[in-house]
């Protein structure tokens, strides 16, 4: 990349509780972009709002080629490694498990360069899985947004405040921090050992929650409610604002008070439903979240050992 454009993006500097302050001229880079599904055209539209330029978009399929002519109106797809050999930037938003090849295979065709900036979006990883772009002199980061995506115009704008997990060298991480500022968001720094752990919890928070509310769901369209949805919609913004303010000093349900008799009640009516059809999977999804609940509100004190005993015994009947 540019001498200029890697030196105005090391100039940010990041503090806790304020948004990064990034030059008010920063280097305008060429961005390439592998590939063009959700996440990669939300990030290269963010980026191009921040004047930087799109070279180029990865776009194997019909839908791919539809969402890059929506999202990035000019944009040409092209050929991974003419994209890298283009770019001063490389945007590597590609499902995790293809990454690694991806980035290995670039490396084979000789494809990465010294000084190229390199970043994936996958949370799992930091940067050892683009070791092989490292190797050739390229500046490996990972950056990643705490959020899902839509695939339209609406991603973009969800970016501005977006929590952004940013992992790489000392040295680099003010281009990461700088990349994810000027996109709106709000760069948290994760250590390279700690990216597992930070995906367990974004899966457990957002793909786990998802199983219990279309559970939930289920089992109130099994009760006659028409719109199951619409129904829960008030109860889950307020739980979720309740967990977020207050943490665990907000657990509730009869695991977290100990009504044993509530929960033998939801146990039975469980059972029944999946005795009547595909619904199987709620029983022991009810019974081990109940387990936590009760663990985590006895450990906070909020529920005294006999009654954690009783809930205990209560799941296991």
């Amino acid at each position: 990349m540019t001498a200029g454009g890697v030196r105005d993006l090391r100039s940010g500097r990041a503090s806790r509780g304020r948004r990064l302050d990034v030059m008010a001229q920063p280097g305008r880079l060429k961005i390439g972009i592998i590939s063009a599904g959700k996440v990669g055209t939300a990030l290269g539209g963010a980026l191009r709002n921040a004047g930087h330029t799109i070279i180029g978009a990865y776009a194997a399929s019909e839908d791919s080629r539809d969402r890059l002519d929506a999202m990035l109106p000019g944009v040409p797809a092209r050929e991974p490694e003419e994209i890298v050999g283009a770019a001063d930037a490389v945007i590597l938003a590609v499902p995790d498990s293809e990454l690694a090849g991806l980035v290995g295979g670039l490396a084979k065709l000789d494809a990465w360069r010294q000084g190229q900036v390199v970043v994936h979006t996958a949370a799992r990883f930091g940067t050892g899985v683009l070791d092989p772009a490292a190797r050739a002199g390229a500046i490996p980061l990972a950056l990643h947004p705490a959020m899902t995506f839509t695939g339209t115009s609406l991603d973009i704008a969800r970016l501005q405040g977006c929590p952004m997990a940013v992992t790489g060298a000392s040295l680099y991480l003010p281009i990461a921090q700088a990349m994810a500022a000027e996109m709106g968001g709000e760069p948290v720094v994760i250590e390279e050992e700690d990216r597992p752990l930070y995906h367990a919890a974004l899966t457990h928070a957002s793909s786990h929650l998802a199983t219990v509310l279309t559970q939930a769901q289920r089992m109130l369209a099994a009760a006659g409610v028409t719109d199951p949805a619409g129904m829960l919609a008030t109860l889950i913004d307020s739980a979720v604002e309740g967990a977020r303010r207050g943490g665990e000093a907000r657990l509730t349900g009869p695991a977290a008070l100990g009504d044993t008799a509530a929960i033998r009640d939801d146990l039975l009516s469980l059972r029944g439903l999946a005795a009547t059809g595909d619904d199987g999977d709620i029983l022991p999804s009810y019974r081990a979240l109940s387990r936590a609940t009760a663990e985590r509100a006895n450990r906070r004190r909020l529920l005294g050992d006999h009654a954690a005993e009783a809930v205990r015994q209560a799941l296991e009947d």
